[in-house]
């Protein structure tokens, strides 16, 4: 189990320059540093409240880190999704770097699982033009991942019992659909054979 800390406390991944420090700097961090900062944090207790801080500044560098009017925002997964034919995979590519990150710090499957069909959803309605645009802007997996796992690390029953049932339901609605499809197909087969040999 890793120890509860708070999100919003500085990440040290350099003994003289923080990750706050940084980000005053630079107004943000980058994908790059993500890895290298990332990459010096262990799987230890005393480690995974600063690999969670760093999960949280990194969703939030993909998800609203790009300011818009109205008191919205956007991120970089955003933006690389608008590119045709492989922004959303790239964007679910770097977003499997937070269920990565949680995976590390000891999260169980079900959380796990949870977190990738957050991923997958907006993966999959990133596809369809602009309306899955819109949707990734507003939708923001990674996150609500994170949110996750803050609520996970707060009541961890409760978030595991809940996940349990969110991929249960989730696997029993995607069986339904199939064998819907499946039927679907097999009946219009069917009856397009049998208006082509008149029977």
């Amino acid at each position: 189990m890793w120890r509860r800390q708070g999100f919003d406390q500085p990440l040290p991944l350099h003994p003289e320059r923080s990750l706050h420090q940084r980000a005053a700097h630079s107004g943000s961090i980058g994908i790059g540093e993500f890895v290298r900062g990332y990459a010096m944090t262990g799987t230890s207790n005393t480690s995974a409240g600063n690999n969670s801080r760093l999960l949280a500044r990194y969703a939030w560098l993909l998800d609203s880190s790009i300011p818009l009017p109205f008191g919205r925002s956007i991120g970089l997964d955003g933006i690389i999704g608008l590119i045709p034919g492989i922004g959303d995979a790239l964007g679910a590519i770097l977003s499997s770097a937070v269920i990565f990150g949680a995976w590390r710090m000891g999260t169980p499957r079900s959380v796990l699982l949870r977190m990738a069909g957050n991923v997958a959803i907006e993966t999959v309605i990133g596809t369809i033009p602009i309306v899955g645009d819109l949707f990734d802007f507003a939708f923001k997996a990674n996150q609500r991942n994170v949110q996750l796992l803050q609520r996970f690390e707060q009541d961890t029953g409760a978030v595991r019992r809940q996940s349990r049932w969110v991929v249960a339901a989730t696997a029993a609605t995607a069986i339904l659909f199939l064998a819907g499809l499946v039927t679907g197909v097999t009946l219009l087969g069917i009856a397009l054979v049998r208006l082509l040999t008149g029977g």
